[in-house]
């Protein structure tokens, strides 16, 4: 994977918000653990977040939010010559190539106009319209509020103790919870909650369809991301490999709900399951890739 290096960074589509103190707004609390623990307890929580909702986490609660966080260092830090070599600054642009991929895509696959949403740079703690949350719960999406919350210190338990390597990883990521977002402004997820409390025994299987279609959103973005553009026209990206796609395939697999399972010590029961299995996700996720079609990704309509 090569980002060009001519491509403008927009900050202005992240709401950076580290080092603001978190969470000290109102709010129903997102459940996770951690704390005390260290890096350690930050492990455990992770994995069990995952399990229970936090990667792709789509609570729908209410409750209190931060306000605005202060961009200024990120601005500065994202135009200076070694942007690229910092992680908020490429993740910044990663954002801007997902969201310029939706505002053709959503238009041209779907009729419906794309509304851009912002990704909110936390550290430790953040208070959201969905409930307080801590870096334990993983990057999420908040309806409630339009946006996608990330602790970038995520990546480091992502591949050191999840074992998901690769800088193509932190992509992926991204863009499955810009799917949540997609799936927002299209009204599958609201639809999903309506069917969820028509049909309580079913919840976690509707679950694992939303999860299922946002890693097959994140697989056609994958596909035509080397497409996307800054608001100059400048390719965001030079180059997508075989061996980047790969990564993200591992990565789908290593935090199936099978997989965060066993890695947590705790019985794998399919029916308990949220975001779907090693195999599930991988196969969907490529399935986008594959198509570079989101109108392929209809998981509700496939069992």
């Amino acid at each position: 994977m090569e980002l060009n290096e001519n491509a403008q960074i927009d900050t202005s589509q992240v709401d950076d918000r580290r080092g603001s103190g978190g969470g000290g707004v109102g709010g129903i609390p997102i459940p996770i653990g951690g704390g005390r623990g260290g890096i350690v307890g930050l492990v455990i929580a992770v994995l069990v977040a995952l399990v229970g909702g936090g990667f792709g986490l789509n609570a729908a609660v209410n409750g209190g939010g931060d306000s605005a966080g202060d961009n200024t260092s990120l601005e500065q830090k994202c135009s200076a010559d070694d942007a690229l070599q910092q992680l908020d600054c490429r993740n910044t642009l990663y954002v801007n190539s997902i969201q310029a991929y939706w505002r053709t895509a959503l238009p041209e696959r779907f009729g419906e106009q794309y509304a851009p949403s912002k990704t909110v740079f936390f550290s430790q703690g953040v208070s959201t319209a969905c409930g307080q949350a801590d870096s334990g719960v993983g990057p999420f999406y908040c309806p409630a509020d339009d946006l996608v919350y990330i602790d970038l210190t995520f990546y480091r338990v992502l591949a050191d103790q999840l074992g998901a390597e690769g800088e193509f990883a932190q992509p992926y990521v991204l863009a499955h919870e810009y799917g949540h977002h997609v799936q927002d402004l299209l009204g599958t997820e609201a639809q999903m909650r309506r069917q969820q409390q028509r049909d309580p025994e079913n919840a976690n299987a509707l679950s694992v369809k939303l999860e299922l279609q946002a890693d097959c959103y994140a697989g056609a973005w994958a596909k035509n991301a080397t497409g996307t553009a800054d608001e100059s026209g400048q390719k965001i990206f030079t180059s997508i490999s075989e061996q980047d796609i790969q990564q993200a395939i591992d990565t789908a697999e290593k935090i199936g709900d099978d997989a965060i399972s066993e890695r947590a010590n705790r019985p794998v029961n399919p029916d308990e399951f949220t975001h779907g299995s090693s195999a599930q996700r991988k196969e969907w996720f490529t399935k986008g890739y594959s198509s570079g079609d989101p109108k392929s990704c209809d998981t509700f309509g496939n069992g």
